[in-house]
């Protein structure tokens, strides 16, 4: 087996667990990568186990931080890794292991293969017929790039047939995964099980109309977004994590992605706490 560590670089409580990790399974007789972002926030890792995160094989990636160190794993690996995740996040939503008492049981269960794999589902976004953005594991927005000053006018469809038109600051579409995240607050169902091959359009941002209500489509559902403002840019953010600004005649295009996100469990709760606290956090 063979294991990789990315830890949030912003954190040393977070760099240090990692390198703990990296010895421990190195101690173990175990292959170890590291990826270069965490190697250059702290040096004692072995130069020779350092690579880009675009480069690593594995078979199991060790993140150590929050939701946000888990999407910056998912947006640039290629492959589909399962993750476990420790939580040194503010949340730790997408984690599964609170550090540090936990952190090197979980990894021992890992080895006995005492585990199993929850599998998400996730958005590809295509941008005049071309994806060349990462694929989402929460959300796919399209906003505008002067919120409460510059509304954006948009018409959606799905499988061909008009949805929606709104004017508003932007339009939020989810997997279950994101549902009690960006999409929960701009007024989407609270909670969507993850278990459910669905996607999420929540109601438009701050719209000028309040008759357009939160809708859930199958999964195999295709999505057109369409800028009836010709004139405005519109900024696609996927994930909160990458975010880039788009010409205004550009047809924007989502549907469910080949692949998915594989997270290691051991619980096989459906409802953890997390999910509650997050809900009740939203009001």
């Amino acid at each position: 087996m063979k294991f990789g560590v990315v830890a949030r670089r912003d954190k040393l409580e977070a760099l240090k667990l990692a390198y703990r990790v990296y010895d421990f399974l190195k101690v173990s007789g175990f292959d170890v990568v590291v990826d270069e972002d965490t190697y250059k926030y702290l040096k004692e890792f072995n130069k020779e186990d350092v690579l880009p995160l675009e480069e690593f094989d594995v078979d199991i990636i060790v993140v150590i931080g929050g939701d946000g160190t888990i999407l910056r794993v998912e947006h640039k690996t290629k492959k589909e890794i399962p993750i476990l995740g420790i939580n040194m996040g503010t949340l730790g939503f997408l984690t599964e292991v609170e550090p540090p008492h936990e952190t090197f049981f979980a990894l021992s269960r890992v080895i006995e293969g005492d585990y199993h794999i929850d599998e998400r589902i996730k958005l590809r976004t295509f941008l005049d017929g071309e994806n060349r953005v990462p694929d989402a594991l929460n959300e796919v927005a399209i906003l505008t790039g002067i919120p409460g000053g510059k509304i954006i006018h948009l018409k959606y469809y799905i499988d061909g047939g008009l949805a929606d038109e709104v004017r508003s600051d932007g339009l939020i579409i989810s997997t279950p995964t994101g549902s009690t995240g960006y999409a929960m607050s701009a007024g989407g169902p609270p909670f969507v099980d993850p278990r459910l091959d669905v996607v999420v359009i929540a109601p438009p941002l701050a719209p000028i109309a309040l008759s357009s209500r939160p809708m859930v489509v199958p999964s195999s559902s295709r999505i057109d977004v369409r800028n009836v403002a010709m004139t405005r840019e519109v900024i696609l953010s996927i994930d909160g994590q990458f975010y880039t600004y788009l010409s205004p005649e550009i047809e924007i295009t989502i549907v469910r992605s080949p692949r998915k996100t594989k997270f290691v469990r051991f619980s096989r709760e459906i409802y953890p706490p997390k999910y509650t606290m997050k809900i009740k956090s939203r009001f």
